[in-house]
């Protein structure tokens, strides 16, 4: 039993040292993770698995978006307030981040391009942001160097997201052959609503009608099963899809 015990508890640690590896996280970890297996492993999950999760963001989501509902401006005032204060590479990620998130994309790109130029030019989420941030500013070239070349150093980055923002980039840029490629891809390894949603965008814009409709029917099942907080996250996302069928109700 105690050597099965340790195997499990090494094959936990294996898993989070690709994770590590994949993710560009320190080296630092591997040591951690084989030197103390059980606690390493529970270390590595507190601070770089969990926080990176899908449950973590959509509640981070969650948190932001009711913040925002009570004081709009609060976390942009907070983070240039801190980086006047003290101006680190770090302070000026989270000015960045707060700035596109509240639909400041010109100077959010500006604050992500000394970033990208900084000590932290490598890490992926700095070139994720400053990528959104071009997006947003109607520079979807530029967005779609920053994806493609994250996606080459790091593909087990965030590979969904990373994967949503480069086929958006591409549409806006108006490869829709791309587009079509990126979104069907994610479906495939994913399957996840944002993907499906982005899909059916697509191929309605595309006149793509038979995959419009297959993905329309994996949506509508997913939504009738989805809780008041779920619908609540995927809101503008369902906003626009309800949108595109009412202007193109044959594709339904």
């Amino acid at each position: 039993m105690p050597i099965i015990g340790l195997a499990l508890h090494f094959l936990i640690a294996l898993f989070f040292a690709v994770h590590a590896l994949r993710n560009g996280r320190q080296m630092v970890w591997l040591l951690i993770l084989f030197s103390f297996p059980l606690l390493g492993s529970l270390a590595y999950f507190v601070a770089e698995y969990l926080p990176a999760s899908r449950l973590e963001r959509q509640g981070r989501i969650a948190g932001r978006a009711l913040q925002k509902s009570i004081d709009p401006g609060r976390d942009v005032r907070d983070a240039r307030r801190v980086f006047d204060l003290t101006p680190t590479a770090h302070n000026q990620m989270r000015l960045a981040a707060a700035l596109l998130d509240a639909g400041q994309s010109d100077e959010a790109v500006q604050h992500y391009d000394a970033c990208l130029g900084g000590p932290f030019a490598g890490d992926p989420e700095v070139a994720l942001g400053a990528a959104r941030a071009n997006a947003a500013h109607g520079r979807p070239a530029a967005a779609i160097a920053l994806l493609v070349s994250l996606q080459d150093r790091q593909p087990g980055f965030r590979a969904d997201d990373v994967g949503l923002a480069l086929g958006r980039a591409y549409a806006a840029n108006n490869q829709q052959n791309e587009a079509g490629v990126q979104f069907e891809a994610l479906v495939e390894r994913f399957g996840s609503v944002e993907a499906r949603v982005e899909l059916v965008l697509w191929a309605i814009a595309n006149g793509s009608d038979d995959v419009a409709q297959r993905e329309l029917k994996e949506i509508v099942h997913a939504r009738k099963h989805m809780g008041k907080h779920t619908r609540d996250l995927h809101r503008e996302l369902f906003r626009r899809l309800d949108a595109a069928i009412a202007a193109k109700q044959p594709v339904v």
